[in-house]
């Protein structure tokens, strides 16, 4: 296969190819050909995810411009921030996060990301959300906050890279579309036929973008699904698609488009909102983690993997179909508050 990627920056930090592997239990009980593919054990400690894949790039190009320090942002349970620390720590950057408090931590006693945040020396801001102050209203002052010192940092000749929310921008997205031309390239190796789904889980949307980008480089054949972890504005889609052609523009491939059609959101499975577990979401952690032993995270993977459950229940993905459902990580997340947790109890 055609190495799209020879031309740009990049270190690798992914223990790659991640497995892939059929859930047999599982299987058999929903009626579907159901597989896994493992960025949950990206690396390179023992809490991997899908951003993993995005630094190989995004860091790949703060070596080239000489960058001191990494900039991002998320919420304080952030599995991006995290991998980004513990991969700036790798390549020898000095990570700098800020942090939206959607659920308030504990100071005293940290849990989850956090603490790995904390174990790895990331310099942390916590930002706490103002009394009738939406999400997007405290990242964007998180974004402010963090730019200002950016500036100061600057002024003393200090080098900073900003890594986007998610690490979703057009050198993030080339990540993930790497990401697809390696389960090609495992299936051909594996001699697995084509598949009929690609379901994960959707947040910051460079993940998908470059899921579209891949598909579309590969020609592959699949559709995928995106189930929302939020509540997304109506042009989401456009924008997801928009960074997957910056993408595709960068590898050169002027001629390769994307639009929404490629794709498929779901927002009907996020719930009362981001970092709020669901009775569906909890159910769909339990039932994964006793056929499979495998964990979903409460955020992001338990409500793509009940959006799996409830396609499979209502009929829109089909008995016989055969489904890869695309583990982006996040177990740290199990270790988080309770209320992002939820009751894992019977």
């Amino acid at each position: 296969m055609k190495d799209f990627f020879a031309e740009q920056p990049r270190i690798p930090l992914c223990f790659s190819p991640t497995p892939l592997h059929r859930a047999d239990r599982l299987s058999d009980e929903l009626g579907i050909d159901l597989w896994l593919k493992r960025d949950d054990l990206t690396g390179p400690g023992a809490f991997g995810g899908n951003k993993m894949r995005k630094l190989e790039f995004l860091l790949g190009l703060a070596e080239t411009q000489g960058v001191e320090y990494v900039f991002t942002f998320g919420a304080t349970q952030s599995n991006h921030a995290m991998e980004t620390a513990t991969a700036c720590r790798r390549c020898g950057f000095t990570p700098v996060l800020y942090l939206v408090a959607v659920v308030e931590p504990d100071k005293d006693s940290l849990r989850g990301n956090m603490l790995l945040d904390a174990l790895v020396g990331a310099e942390v801001h916590v930002v706490k959300m103002l009394p009738g102050e939406t999400e997007s209203e405290a990242d964007d002052r998180a974004l402010e906050m963090a730019r200002k010192q950016m500036r100061a940092l600057e002024a003393e000749d200090h080098h900073c890279m900003e890594v986007p929310i998610g690490g979703s921008n057009f050198t993030g997205a080339i990540g993930f579309a790497a990401g697809y031309v390696e389960f090609k390239e495992q299936l051909e190796a594996m001699g697995i036929g084509a598949f009929d789904y690609i379901v994960h889980s959707t947040g910051s949307g460079g993940t998908l973008a470059g899921l579209a980008a891949g598909k579309a480089l590969c020609g592959g054949k699949e559709k995928i699904v995106a189930v929302s972890c939020s509540m997304k504005a109506p042009e989401y889609e456009a924008k997801v698609a928009a960074l997957a052609n910056q993408a595709l523009d960068q590898m050169k491939q002027p001629n390769i488009r994307i639009s929404p059609a490629d794709f498929t959101v779901d927002r009907g499975y996020f719930g009362e909102g981001y970092e709020i577990p669901s009775e569906a979401s909890i159910a769909a952690m339990k039932r994964l983690a006793r056929a499979e032993g495998v964990m979903l995270d409460p955020v992001y993977t338990a409500k793509a993997f009940a959006g799996l459950l409830d396609h499979v229940k209502t009929g829109r993905i089909k008995q016989g179909q055969r489904v890869v459902f695309w583990h982006t990580g996040g177990a740290a997340s199990l270790f988080a508050e309770p209320a992002i947790v939820g009751n894992l109890s019977d």
